[in-house]
């Protein structure tokens, strides 16, 4: 059997009296909303107050959710649910906020909500108590909008408002007046003496207006006083007291005003009437005048009257403007009228210098100064002024004039004799400059063809003796002369802007980095060698081949700085000039790509920096340097677009930085560089070359033939576009760019593939200005003259499609 339940003590009547009389407090609270729920939040009681307050009666309110009396987004975030964990955590919940009517209606409610237990202890539900607060909360935001108001109003008020302690000391600035005083911490001037901001007799009126305000009368000075950042402004000051209940001063109200501007206006009014006083006794004061606008009447004293040749008593009773104006001078006339009418259209002020003829004839100048003053309805009602007479000064503004024409005249021609002497001085050092370069290029040139000829006389003679076996050398030898006359003549057309160019965008990263072991082996193990290529390199659009020259060239001016060792830095980065630093540095504003070479060499002095890109100019000793290496790079970068520059300082090392400018594609794929030995020609594979010069067009035709191509030949434009036009098979056009009879080989290659679309075309050329500039379309290459016969036939190998 189950255990039998312990048995429950009846109520005493004490126990239900008590239970009677809280009953009744309950219902007797109609202030307050009494609300019980079960441990879900269910309602199980609701008090009259409740029904008083939120308007939903017992009966409709019994069985649901006591959420319904929260608004929307409250339930929406279940706070009725965080009300009861908080109360069950902590014992209480407090809760104020806006809750919600029966008929949707919002109050301002503050209450609880605490856990409601059995006498066990056991949580059986909760009680929530609600208090309607609307009334309060909208007194509370209307005071606080009336607060926000009278801050704005503070804020936006010019006057600098201050409440102080009776004993004058700072509690209170307005926003306004912390912004007109320039304080930017309030808190650093709180509580400090506010005479203290005066000095002198400003103090003392300070002093004394603090006295008045303490007394219950208003005190009031105006002085100069500092802003807190040392502006020197003027105030006027009202203090007044602030009274307290006992009608006796409690505090006081200082009310700062900025009248400097008013004060400045006063005074430069009372100088200009200083200004007046002294003119109206000055020798030079033609008079005063007065003209009557109504009536037309100029009222003048008899010295103005005379000036301009009218009866003094006429002047003084007025007379007709047109009097006065009859004396002005012709010249003058038109002027002064269409300045009267743009006067009385919008004006105030007038001034204006203009010439009088008097009755003697003589010709003298006036200053005239007036005021136009209008009535209340904005109209013209006269015209008072004086006029001082200042002939003199402009007979000295006259001399003063004429001298300068005379000295800028005197100017002018010594400029003109400079510039002649300075064009005659460029005239001469372009001479000295021309004759360097060719006493250099005959220098370089003569050693050249020795070696040359002489390698010829030398084989010619070998070969009628039967002695073969030093051939070769002759041969090498001659070689090696050719490659260095081209290499010079390369030099030449770099320097001077001149030379072929094939750009291709290209990565300098990359070209760096294929010559990374070239440079290691060029300058030698005594030299440490570091690259610093950043990430993210711009593509640029130049000459890969120049450009590695150019990097070469560098690279062994820095192994010549450091004969007994160094460091070697190759650089690459992104650089951006803008307007200031590309204006400063004398480059055109834009992005580019940057390649530096710097080395830790012995370093050059300022007078050989100015130097190093003239041509043939070298620090090397005789016979160590053709002075070209500097020039060729200079004249390199000039041409695809960019610039160079060099800093150097003696025992410092030296750096020189490339600028070229920044591409929008991407690097243009290299080949791989050709072997010496090539396939041969296929069968009836045909290349047609074109080419003035008959010995070149005789070596071509031979080493293609040797190759087993059939080979077809043209003088000029017109011999080769009468092939191109006929049937005959043309796999590949070699031909030269600068041509006689008025077609260049451009001209040949783009015209043969209207007929021939997409034939291949090989350019060779030592020098072609102005034809091959910009990117040549796809499938058109170029050769630089001179060339070996075994690069050519690898070319032509290359270009012809299998």
């Amino acid at each position: 059997m189950p255990p039998t339940p312990p048995s429950v003590p009846a109520p005493t009547d004490d126990d239900l009296l008590h239970a009677r009389r809280c009953a009744a407090m309950v219902r007797s609270a109609v202030d307050f909303a009494v609300i019980a729920t079960d441990v879900q939040g269910i309602v199980t009681d609701w008090n009259p107050g409740a029904e008083h307050v939120l308007h939903w009666t017992r009966a409709e309110m019994l069985g649901h959710t006591a959420d319904r009396i929260f608004l929307p987004e409250d339930r929406a975030v279940d706070r009725m649910g965080t009300e009861m964990r908080c109360a069950l955590r902590d014992g209480r919940a407090s809760d104020e906020r806006w809750h919600m009517r029966q008929d949707g209606s919002r109050f301002w409610a503050s209450g609880e909500l605490m856990p409601l237990r059995a006498e066990d202890g056991t949580h059986i539900g909760y009680v929530k108590i609600l208090r309607d607060f609307t009334a309060q909360r909208e007194a509370a935001d209307q005071q606080r909008l009336e607060s926000e108001f009278m801050r704005g109003v503070l804020a936006s008020s010019g006057d600098c408002i201050k409440v102080l302690d009776l004993d004058g000391r700072l509690v209170y600035m307005s926003e306004g007046g912390q912004s007109v005083m320039e304080v930017d911490d309030f808190a650093a001037v709180r509580g400090c003496p506010w005479p203290d901001f005066w000095e002198d007799e400003g103090n003392l009126s300070a002093v004394a207006a603090i006295a008045a305000a303490r007394a219950g009368r208003a005190g009031h000075f105006q002085n100069f006083a500092n802003t807190l950042k040392g502006r020197r402004r003027f105030w006027d000051v009202q203090v007044t007291p602030i009274l307290g209940r006992d009608g006796l001063p409690e505090r006081l109200l200082a009310v700062s005003r900025d009248i400097t501007s008013t004060k400045e206006a006063e005074r430069r009014l009372a100088l200009s009437q200083e200004r007046l006083d002294l003119a109206l006794g000055a020798s030079d004061m033609v008079g005063i005048w007065d003209w009557d606008l109504a009536s037309n009447l100029l009222y003048a004293d008899a010295r103005f009257a005379r000036f301009y040749g009218v009866d003094p008593e006429r002047g003084e009773s007025g007379a007709p403007i047109e009097e006065y104006l009859r004396a002005v001078h012709p010249d003058d006339l038109a002027r002064i009228r269409d300045e009267f009418r743009a006067l009385f259209g919008n004006g105030g002020d007038y001034a204006s210098d203009y010439r009088v003829v008097q009755p003697d004839g003589a010709v003298r100048w006036v200053s005239a100064r007036g005021r136009l003053v209008r009535d209340a309805e904005g109209r013209p009602l006269r015209f008072p002024g004086a006029s001082v007479e200042i002939t003199a000064r402009k007979r000295a503004e006259t001399t003063v004039r004429e001298a300068n024409e005379l000295l800028e005249t005197r100017i002018a021609e010594a400029l003109a004799l400079r510039a002649t002497a300075e064009d005659a001085l460029r005239q001469s050092q372009k001479m000295e400059a021309v004759g360097q370069l060719t006493g250099g290029l005959a220098h370089d040139f003569n050693n050249l063809l020795a070696s040359i000829s002489g390698s010829f006389d030398l084989l010619r003679r070998r070969l009628a003796q039967g002695r073969h076996a030093d051939l070769d050398r002759y041969i090498d030898i001659g070689r090696g002369a050719t490659e260095r006359a081209a290499a010079l003549t390369h030099r030449l057309l770099a320097f001077s802007r001149r030379q072929t160019l094939d750009p291709k965008p290209t990565s300098a990263n990359r070209l760096v980095q294929g010559m990374e072991e070239l440079i290691r082996r060029t300058v030698g193990p005594e030299i440490r060698t570091t690259l610093a290529l950043e990430d993210g390199l711009w593509s640029t659009l130049v000459d890969p081949h120049q450009l590695e020259n150019a990097l070469l060239n560098l690279c062994i001016n820095a192994r010549d700085a450091m004969p007994f060792g160094g460091h070697l830095l190759v650089k690459t980065c992104n650089r951006t000039l803008t307007d200031a630093v590309a204006t400063e540095s004398g480059m055109v504003a834009g992005d580019y790509v940057a390649l530096d070479v710097t080395d830790s060499g012995s370093g050059m002095s300022p007078e050989v920096v100015q130097r190093v890109f003239e041509p043939f100019f070298t620090t090397k000793p005789l016979g160590m340097g053709t002075g070209l290496g500097l020039s060729m790079v200079y004249g390199f970068a000039k041409q695809s677009g960019g610039e160079v520059r060099i800093a150097s300082e003696p025992g410092l090392g030296t750096s020189v930085c490339i600028y070229l400018p920044r591409h929008a594609m991407d690097e243009t794929p290299q080949a791989a560089r050709l072997p010496l030995a090539t396939p041969r020609g296929a069968q009836g594979e045909t290349v047609l070359v074109v080419d003035d010069e008959s010995a070149v067009r005789m070596l071509i035709l031979d080493a293609l033939q040797d190759q087993g191509y059939t080979v077809l030949a043209a003088a000029d434009g017109d011999g080769a576009m009468s092939i191109l036009r006929s049937d005959v098979r043309v796999d590949l056009l070699v031909t030269d760019v600068g041509l006689p009879g008025g077609m260049n080989g451009r001209q040949i290659a783009d015209a043969a593939r209207v007929d021939r679309p997409g034939l291949p075309v090989l350019f060779v050329t030592g020098y072609a200005e102005g034809a091959m500039s910009g990117e040549m379309p796809s499938g058109m290459h170029l050769l630089a003259k001179p060339f070996s016969m075994d690069l050519l036939s690898a070319r032509v190998r290359e270009l012809i499609p299998l």
